[in-house]
């Protein structure tokens, strides 16, 4: 041990260390500043835990105590409050660069340290300075924005006064910062690991290392013994039910035989700490039959092949859609194409690994079980825990999440910390490491679609036909939904008057399906794009003026056969078609070695609204005319903050600072429904418009003004209301019937740089246009249009997820600032009258369009298409003829 004297933020500390001990671990075990997070298992590559250390920003995960003696040391929390923040906190906020706020520290220091030396970076020192920030929901353009802006701030060239909204400006349709935003900006936003909970035990989980095997037995007397260690767990200590699948009941918290796929729990070691637990779950002894791998879904659909899930078929789950007689109608087209496209596994890459906190409230039978964790729909959640652990009073309370698209859909940490407090009678923590996250967790599943597109003599679709089979891995989870929602969008933006479609689900081996941003729809809608695209290619026709001549019109119908009374994406076309003919005139223009320049488009039309989604919220007026909102409504980082806010305080007419929000806790909560397929908005914001109807009556009814003269006049302070769609959605025979109740549009064209040398592939442009509506927050809606255009482009041209392999976010090839790129962002806004006032969802579409507008902007570079995702250096140069 040694002792190390040191300060941070201007306060002399000492401190006794071994020479292994790391900064970060000082930071957050012994001193409690938790604005530094821990994301890539200390190696140093995500930027989550920069603090600077003598005028320099360090990765404090990998910066040893042993070398820190005199040291200064800078964290987040000594730059400013929410109440009094730094100019680069504050510039952070307004500009929009704070999403779900797992980053956000990390980045404020490495600004600042960049900021101390040269106040007036360009974009190429920005870029540099934080090549190993990573961050996963802005795209990064918002973050450089903010550093500039940080930097005009410093040099007095502007003051943040003049960048806030004016007061005087209405709570809609203007950039109000986001009510977490100055939290998460200071370091003060507390997420599951950063809580400290006194005497709480930490869990460690014993792992599957086989691809599939049955288990034999397990052995923990050795690990019992280890210094720490309270106890260990298995299957036979849980009273409930033992699954947490989300729609089939195939995910046990603890397996007792089948171990369909690397990383199935077997048990798990609690100790006094993380470090001691992990180290006894090395010690649990595992006797295994290994069997053979069914590693695709042909292995896995074979006669006589072994079922992976022995209660359940291979066959998950089949879809089958129906509209007119395609194959008819594709026989007799003057014009047919027919590809196969196929869309790798992906992970959704959250930075925030994998956490839950479970503690007894209370003795005997009458305790509550509560559980912190990363949900995106507690009510929902804590029932399925209640029956998991066999427990009847589960609360699950949601504290911020660093990260989300999709993957918080399911169970993971919460199951066994659950089980853990319950047996023990004790808190209890555990936190993944990210490379267990990345085993543990669902991922966006891969596609292999068959497609053929018929169209007549000029050009108008006559017959679209597609076979898709989806490897969903070892266990459901939602897989279903997500097949069901790749036929309900399966015509995208287009009037496909004949359609037949059928899809498979099926286990393998592997690491399961699950929601993941756009939830189906981008992986059909790339094989609609791209047949689209071919089929423009063979017309010799302008792949933009095909795509508008057979876009469907307000009183067309859908390929589930819906007639639509609105379809705004004409608009966005309308005004992306000059931009594209510019960009196609500068690309052809473009004259350089080895490079070659290329445009591509892509549209997408996104339900918003299933068959029978529910929604409830509640609102109570208080003493000073303020209101509080109710509701179980997750904020991840798309801005569900800011649009409960904003939409209170417009339909009130009251200043936003009184608008007060209880939102992530099933304790007094009604249940707003999943935060996930963009439905919130629409959903729950209009049952928010219906509860202050109800309450607003009351006050107009009585005249009261105060929670005091409203109850006074024998009214209720509180009131609830539901917002319930009564469509049934498809029918499953024919998947025909009405799929949505609202839909957001949207066009995207990339601009592409190919080298035919290397085979690298370089956006260098995105022009993103919208309409979903009224927009409540342009800035917040702009963000969730450039970091999922980030992600698409992650999806198009570099990440796939291979199981055993893929460890950390180098090996996942996680997008930098470095891979980032311009985008010009145009919001059209077409009033829904059905939506809250007339906006409709935002957040998935971005990863709908933007792979299938990348992937036709490398074809018009080279003329050849690549149909399989990603579109790797190696597959351009095959492409191209140059690579074997």
């Amino acid at each position: 041990m040694k002792k190390i004297t040191f300060k941070v933020n201007a306060v002399p500390k000492e401190v006794m260390v071994d020479e292994k001990a790391v900064l970060l671990d000082v930071l957050r075990k012994g001193l409690h500043f938790t604005g530094a997070k821990q994301s890539c298992d200390r190696k140093g590559q995500c930027g989550a835990c920069t603090v600077i250390v003598n005028k320099k920003a360090v990765k404090s995960c990998i910066t040893k105590m042993k070398d820190l003696e005199g040291a200064d040391v800078i964290t987040v929390e000594g730059l400013g409050t929410p109440e009094n923040p730094h100019l680069i906190q504050e510039a952070f906020v307004l500009a929009g660069a704070i999403q779900c706020g797992f980053c956000t520290p990390g980045m404020i220091m490495a600004a600042k340290a960049l900021l101390d030396e040269n106040n007036n970076p360009s974009v190429e020192e920005i870029k540099k300075a934080f090549r190993r920030n990573l961050c996963r929901c802005t795209g990064y353009n918002m973050i450089i924005n903010a550093v500039q802006l940080a930097g005009q701030f410093l040099r007095g060239e502007t003051t943040p006064d003049q960048h806030r909204p004016a007061k005087s400006d209405p709570p809609i349709g203007f950039s109000h910062p986001r009510p977490s935003g100055y939290v998460k900006a200071c370091g003060a936003a507390k997420y599951t690991d950063d809580f400290f909970v006194e005497g709480c035990l930490e869990l460690a989980a014993v792992r599957s290392p086989h691809f599939n095997a049955k288990l034999i037995s397990i052995d923990a007397t050795d690990a019992e013994k280890m210094p720490g260690v309270v106890g260990v767990i298995t299957a036979k200590d849980i009273k409930g039910n033992n699954n947490v699948g989300m729609l089939i009941k195939d995910e046990p918290i603890f397996s007792t035989d089948v171990l369909p796929v690397l990383g199935s729990p077997i048990a798990a070691v609690v100790a006094l700490t993380r470090e001691q637990a992990q180290a006894a779950a090395k010690a649990v002894k595992v006797e295994y039959e290994v069997l053979p791998r069914i590693a695709t879904a042909a292995e896995a659909l074979a006669e006589g092949a072994p079922q992976i899930q022995p209660d359940f078929p291979n066959m998950v789950y089949p879809v089958v859609q129906i509209k007119g007689d395609a194959e008819k109608a594709l026989a007799s087209s003057a014009h047919v194409v027919e590809a196969r496209f196929s869309t790798p596994l992906v992970h959704q890459a959250s930075l925030e690994p994998e956490s839950a906190l479970a503690y007894m409230d209370g003795e005997g039978e009458d305790a509550q079980l509560v559980v912190y964790g990363r949900s995106i729909w507690i009510h929902y959640h804590a029932t399925l825990l209640s029956e998991a652990v066999g427990w009847p009073n589960v609360r699950y309370i949601e504290p911020y999440v660093g990260g989300q698209f999709g993957i918080k859909s399911d169970i993971t940490t919460e199951g066994m910390a659950a089980v853990a407090a319950l047996h023990f009678k004790q808190p209890v923590r555990y936190v993944a490491s990210l490379e267990e996250t990345m085993v543990m967790t669902t991922k966006r599943h891969p596609y292999d679609m068959t497609v053929k597109l018929g169209a007549d003599e000029n050009g108008k679709f006559t017959a679209f036909l597609m076979d898709f089979i989806v490897e969903n891995g070892a266990h459901a989870s939602t897989g279903p939904v997500i097949l069901d929602r790749s036929i309900e969008m399966l015509s995208g933006a287009y009037d496909l008057p004949t359609v037949k479609a059928n899809g498979k689900l099926v286990y393998t081996n592997d690491v399961w399906g699950g929601s993941a941003r756009g939830a189906g729809p981008p992986q059909a809608n790339f094989a609609v794009e791209g047949a689209v695209e071919l089929m423009a290619a063979k017309l010799k026709m302008d792949p933009c003026e095909l795509r508008i001549k057979n876009l469907l019109y307000p009183g067309g119908t859908t390929s589930t056969g819906e007639t639509v009374s609105e379809w705004a994406v004409r608009g966005c076309f309308e005004r992306v078609k000059p931009l594209y003919e510019k960009a196609c005139q500068e690309a052809k223009a473009a004259k350089s070695n080895g490079i070659r320049r290329g445009v591509g488009i892509a549209g997408c039309s996104f339900g918003i609204g299933g068959g029978n989604d529910t929604s409830h919220m509640a609102v109570e007026l208080e003493e000073d005319g303020g209101i509080t909102i109710y509701g179980a409504v997750a904020d991840p980082g798309e801005g569900n903050d800011c649009m409960l806010t904003q939409i209170g305080a417009h339909c009130m007419n009251i200043p936003m600072a009184k608008i007060r929000l209880v939102v992530r806790d099933t304790e007094g909560t009604p249940d707003a429904g999943i935060a996930a397929s963009s439905r919130l908005t629409y959903m729950g914001g209009q049952a928010l418009v219906k509860a202050i109807g109800m309450l607003k009556e009351a006050m107009k009814e009585t005249g009261a003004r105060t929670r005091s003269e409203l109850e006074k006049a024998g009214k209720p302070a509180r009131y609830m209301a539901g917002h319930i769609l009564t469509h049934t959605g498809l029918d499953k025979t024919t998947g025909q019937g009405q799929a949505w109740a609202s839909r957001l549009h949207g066009v995207q064209m990339a601009e592409v740089e190919v080298n035919t040398e290397t085979g690298e592939v370089k956006v260098i442009k995105m022009i993103n246009a919208f309409d979903a509506g009224t927009v409540i927050n342009p800035l917040a809606f702009i963000g969730q249009i450039e970091g999922g255009a980030d992600q698409g482009a992650g999806y198009a041209l570099r990440e796939h997820f291979v199981l055993g392999k893929t460890k950390d976010w180098i090996t996942y090839k996680f997008p930098t600032m470095a891979t980032s790129f311009p985008m010009e962002n145009i919001l059209i806004e077409s009033p829904r009258p059905d939506g809250p006032v007339g906006a409709t969802g935002m957040g998935e579409a971005t990863m709908v369009a933007t792979h299938p507008a990348i992937a036709n902007a490398v074809f018009n570079a080279i003329g050849v298409m690549i149909k399989d995702l990603p579109i790797t250096p190696d597959k351009v140069l095959t492409a191209l003829g140059k690579k074997k």
